[in-house]
Order: structure tokens, then C-alpha cells, then sequence
């Protein structure tokens, strides 16, 4: 079982960045080597999943096993419900804008959301959410439109991290429609040519 982003339990249990550290690394590339002989061109150089617990059939289970051992049944139900809890807070803040619509029944936590408009403004959006780097956003296209993702996944996130990303979110979204506001005002009427009568 490999956790995905939007199932909440990724950052407790990462798929493709689990690390161990060792004495003698050559103990480790025999015990968790994958790769038959006769496969092994450069015997000096070895991939890094066979310095760790690898993605392969035997291990996957044992990694979900440490994050039930270290949380318990009751741990993981209240990490999941904090999160369903924060999604339906963001999922709340985006209703009390009307420039902005729900595409999606929030699941988890996952909300898919998007500006109302075209696919050409939500990727502009997008593209301003993600240069800016203070947060991180993945689209998807559902039903033919461009939708924007706000997956809540991190461990140690808290309500007031979902405030400050929907306000990043929409300081970002004023800008571009001033933007183009500004960009339609500047735009000369009938071919720049204009017309007067006497």
C-alpha cells in the first residue's frame, strides 16, 4: 500500500523518500538489494534503492506497519479528521468569495477550486500562486475546465496556515483581475481609429 497525497497519510509514510543511515553501507546494499547478478553491470556502483527499504513488493506493507505502530487506530482517525476539518474550513473560506467556485465534492483533504472564468485565467493564476513560492499548488482538468487543487497533506499543518494561504490566494487573484482590467481600459476602441462628428 502506497500512500497517495490526497489519502493525508504521505507525509507520515512517503512512498519515494524514506532514508536510513549506516555504519557500513555495503551491509545494506546486500540486505536490501533487489537485482539479480547476472543484472548488475558495475558492481562499485549501486542505485539508492538498494541502500534503504525498496518500493518492492516485500516493503511496502512494512512501512504502512511502522506509521500504525507509532500512531495507533486512534492517532491516524484524528490526523485524517483534523484534516477533513481544515479542507472543509478552506472549502468554506472559497464560498465567502464570489469570484471563486467549488468544481468538486471536497473529499478528505483535497478541494478542488478555481476562478470563475476562463481556463486561460485560472493557469495565470496558477502560474502567479507557484512563482511566488510561498505555497505550492497542482492543477488538474475536470469537465473541460482548469481547476486548482489545494491539498491539505503536511503533518504539522494548523487552521491558521489554511487562512494564510487563502489570503495569499486571493491577494494573488486581485492582482490579475486588476491586471486585466488595466490591460482592457488601456485597449483602443474601433481598430484605434476615433470618431467624431460635426
Amino acid at each position: 500500500m502506497a500512500p497517495e497525497p490526497s489519502t493525508g497519510l504521505a507525509p507520515v509514510c512517503p512512498a519515494r523518500a524514506s532514508r536510513s543511515f549506516a555504519k557500513r553501507a555495503s551491509g545494506c546494499r546486500t540486505a536490501y538489494s533487489t537485482a539479480v547478478s547476472f543484472a548488475i553491470q558495475d558492481a562499485a556502483w549501486q542505485p539508492e534503492e538498494h541502500w534503504q527499504l525498496p518500493l518492492g513488493r516485500r516493503f511496502r506493507s512494512l512501512k504502512m506497519w511502522f506509521v500504525f505502530r507509532m500512531y495507533g487506530v486512534k492517532g491516524l482517525q484524528a490526523y485524517i479528521r483534523k484534516h477533513v476539518q481544515l479542507s472543509h474550513e478552506f472549502e468554506a473560506l472559497v464560498h465567502q468569495d464570489p469570484r471563486f467556485e467549488i468544481c468538486a465534492e471536497v473529499t478528505l483533504g483535497l478541494v478542488c477550486f478555481r476562478l470563475k472564468g476562463s481556463n486561460k485565467l485560472n493557469e495565470a493564476l496558477l502560474e502567479r500562486i507557484n512563482s511566488a513560492r510561498k505555497i505550492h499548488l497542482v492543477p488538474c482538468h475536470l469537465r473541460g475546465q482548469f481547476v486548482l487543487r489545494f491539498a491539505i497533506c503536511s503533518r504539522t499543518v494548523e487552521s491558521a496556515h489554511v487562512r494564510l494561504a487563502w489570503e495569499h490566494i486571493r491577494g494573488l487573484a486581485t492582482e490579475l483581475l486588476g491586471a486585466q482590467r488595466e490591460e482592457k481600459a488601456g485597449k483602443p476602441c474601433c481598430g484605434g481609429q476615433i470618431s467624431s462628428t460635426i
